[in-house]
């Protein structure tokens, strides 16, 4: 009796590992434009929980791995991006799963007029024309960058303030998003999200893969003493690896103490 326990051990202790060491589930699916019907080629399909991303085909056909409950975030330029929940029908009966995507409406800004009266002449309007520049600061025996300028008036207080005591600058930024900030460096592994960030400039892929509103992001970056042009001109990969260096620079810190 003692040695078929024992055996019943082993066996399930065989099957377990077999389990956990299989290849993990794919899913697959159709981007389709909603009021076409016709395929969307190029789109960036990312699963959230994995953080790991495909590009559909010219046909909009993907597959990608994926487990019961995961989010797949779909997106591409000119269309509003969706979520998608994995279920275990998908998983299951592998169903090629058709998705839709719907283009944005685009509206015309109001456009005013400078104040600046610029004359046609390129060597008197080069001079009429405000230039705003930001600068990147460092302070010695800190590895911290500081950005002023034109667009950071209140720079100089934050350096100030962060030369104190540093760690107190990034410990309110990063000290309650420890597991999202975490994932900074599973993004930056995946070619395919890399790319897909590269391409945009709305946030709301980087927002969902940190599990962070826009807002959040622009707050992380402010109180990382980036300037309001870089928060408003870089591209989500720019942004990304922004927020990546300042979280490093936290963790080093909050090592020291």
């Amino acid at each position: 009796m003692r040695y078929f326990v024992v055996f019943l051990f082993a066996l399930l202790s065989f099957s377990a590992f077999a389990q956990n060491t299989s290849a993990p589930e794919k899913v697959s699916g159709i981007i389709l434009n909603e009021a076409t019907l016709q395929p969307v080629s190029g789109a960036s399909i990312i699963n959230i929980n994995r953080v790991k991303g495909v590009t559909g085909d010219d046909r909009g056909n993907f597959t990608i791995e994926a487990s019961v409950n995961d989010t797949l975030h779909i997106s591409f330029v000119g269309y509003q991006s969706v979520r998608v929940r994995v279920t275990n029908d998908w998983i299951k009966f592998k169903n090629v799963t058709k998705i839709l995507l719907q283009e944005k409406a685009y509206t015309l800004e109001e456009v005013i007029i400078s104040k600046y009266n610029l004359t046609g002449y390129l060597q008197i309007d080069s001079k009429l024309a405000p230039v705003r520049e930001n600068y990147r600061y460092s302070i010695s025996g800190l590895n911290i960058g500081y950005e002023g300028g034109d667009n950071s008036p209140n720079s100089f207080k934050k350096i100030v303030s962060s030369m104190f005591n540093p760690a107190d600058l990034l410990h309110n930024i990063f000290g309650k998003k420890p597991q999202e900030m975490r994932r900074l460096k599973e993004m930056k592994k995946d070619d395919t999200v890399r790319n897909a960030l590269a391409e945009k400039y709305d946030r709301e892929t980087l927002a969902a893969l940190l599990g962070v509103s826009k807002d959040d992001i622009a707050d992380i970056l402010e109180r990382c003493n980036y300037s309001e042009e870089f928060i408003k001109s870089a591209n989500d990969l720019q942004i990304m690896d922004a927020i990546s260096g300042c979280y490093e620079e936290y963790k080093a810190l909050n090592r020291s103490n």
